[in-house]
Formats: structure tokens, sequence, C-alpha cells
């Protein structure tokens, strides 16, 4: 069975999925891995979501102010054994939610053209393709992504 919990950076479970998701994008980034490293600090986060099957911790997301009345995705993972089942799509929709709790309009995200799973999961989740945001503008391996929250 897989539970959702909300929480937030501080949280143990988290931490140590994060951990796991940046050994996974040191190798798939590779020289590039410092530049976008700078991007994913988790310090202060207050809005996580981490999904456990049978108790165990398999993946988890993240939202963060991005602009007034938007949230910026961050940190999504699965582990290798969660994959699949669909739990990426729960925890993101969770995130969503929470945003539009707190009264945001709109989701972005940045991820990388070397984890076509991400890539799969935003374009299934309803997300779009938009030009690359902020720090990301001219990253050529970056791609971005909104969702207007509300819609599918």
């Amino acid at each position: 069975m897989t539970t959702l919990q909300r929480t937030d950076s501080d949280n143990p479970d988290f931490v140590a999925l994060v951990k796991l998701l940046d050994l996974e994008l040191a190798v798939r980034d590779g020289d590039e891995h410092a530049f976008y490293n700078q991007f994913n600090k988790i310090d202060a986060i207050k809005h996580v979501v981490v999904a456990f099957e049978d108790g165990k911790p398999v993946a988890c997301g993240a939202i963060k102010a991005f602009a007034p009345n938007i949230m910026e995705i961050k940190r999504m993972y699965t582990t290798p054994e969660g994959r699949g089942k669909g739990i990426a799509s729960r925890v993101l929709a969770e995130l969503e939610a929470w945003a539009a709790e707190l009264s945001c309009e709109k989701c972005v995200l940045e991820t990388g053209i070397k984890q076509p799973e991400a890539i799969a999961l935003y374009q299934k989740n309803a997300y779009r393709l938009i030009p690359n945001y902020g720090q990301y503008v001219g990253a050529k391996n970056s791609v971005c992504f909104e969702k207007i929250l509300g819609r599918v």
C-alpha cells in the first residue's frame, strides 16, 4: 500500500531520498552536475511530499515559491524499486493540490534532457513545454514545463 505524507525539508526520509537523487543526477549530468546542483539546495523547503510503500520511503517531491501565485516543482525522485507504479504521478498530484490550496495558479519546473523518464512523467501529467526560465535560460540540456492548476 502506498501512502503520502506532507512534511518539510527537515524530514529524514526526504533527506535520504534526495541523497539518492543527487547520486543519480551526478551520473546523468556528468560535467554539468555542479551547475545544476547549485539550484537544488533543500534547506528550508516548507512543502515536501514523501511517498511510502509498505512503510518504506520510495519517492519524494517538493514545491517552493517561484513568483506570486506560482510554485516551482523541485526534487522529484522515485527509487528504482518504486518506479513504474504511478507513485511519481501521485506525488506530483499531491504537490499540485497543495499548491492550489496555497492559492497558486500554476506550477513550473526544470528537468534535464538526460532524464527522459522525468520528461515523460510531466507530459503524461499535462505539463506543457515552455521557454527556459531564470537560471536555465541558455542551458541547452534543460527543458522547462508549466501546468495551469485546475486544468487537465
